[in-house]
């Protein structure tokens, strides 16, 4: 479903559009746009049990990465100050709904089941890309293409533990990895600052603690 760019939102608005997009992305199901689940040209393989649950954790890993993302888009669209920085904010966060909603397929598929740690990582996530925008759109931009950056490391990282024979999941990963780059290259091109090591380095602390968490709940 495309969303309508066609009108002007208040701040109240945009609140209320934000309370209603953490509800689907915790609780229902996200607006999604209209590109198909790379998944489906894929057949079903068989995986042993313990390949099977451990893949099953890694894309539940995934599908918190993208409730963090989204998270992170809508809480820097809120606080943008060029329209047409908010613009691309929310085609991304259009478009990690695309990879949460095939997250969330996957996991399914494959008999697992989400984080209970989602809540807190939304609005983790949320109040984080709020203070970015309020930084400045080249801080918020800068952080979107380091967060991009590391993000294709980590599906680098699961896309060498995901069996060559599962097709279904590899697909999304791949996918998912394009579009990664993607949005790290526009928000580069928007006027992206380079942030300081220190910034950098807390992201993958955080990141690492994320993954670490969800893998076990």
């Amino acid at each position: 479903m495309k969303q309508k760019q066609n009108r002007s939102f208040t701040v109240a608005d945009r609140l209320v559009i934000n309370v209603d997009q953490a509800l689907r992305t915790l609780f229902g199901r996200p607006l999604v746009t209209e590109r198909p689940n790379p998944a489906e040209k894929c057949a079903e393989s068989e995986l042993p049990e313990a390949q099977r649950d451990h893949v099953a954790r890694l894309m539940r890993i995934n599908h918190t990465g993208e409730v963090c993302a989204q998270a992170l888009y809508q809480g820097q669209a809120l606080t943008a100050r060029r329209e047409e920085v908010r613009r691309s904010m929310e085609r991304s966060a259009a478009e990690e709904n695309d990879h949460l909603d095939w997250c969330e397929q996957r996991v399914e598929e494959l008999g697992g089941r989400l984080s209970i740690l989602n809540p807190f990582w939304y609005a983790s996530s949320f109040a984080l890309g709020a203070a970015a925008g309020l930084a400045g759109d080249k801080w918020s931009l800068g952080f979107v293409a380091e967060t991009e950056k590391q993000v294709e490391g980590h599906l680098e990282d699961h896309l060498a533990q995901v069996p060559e024979s599962d097709c279904r999941t590899r697909a999304i990963l791949e996918q998912m990895k394009e579009d990664e780059i993607r949005h790290g290259q526009t928000a580069k091109a928007h006027g992206g600052a380079e942030l300081p090591d220190p910034i950098k380095a807390a992201m993958k602390l955080t990141s690492k603690l994320m993954t670490t968490s969800v893998y076990r709940l």
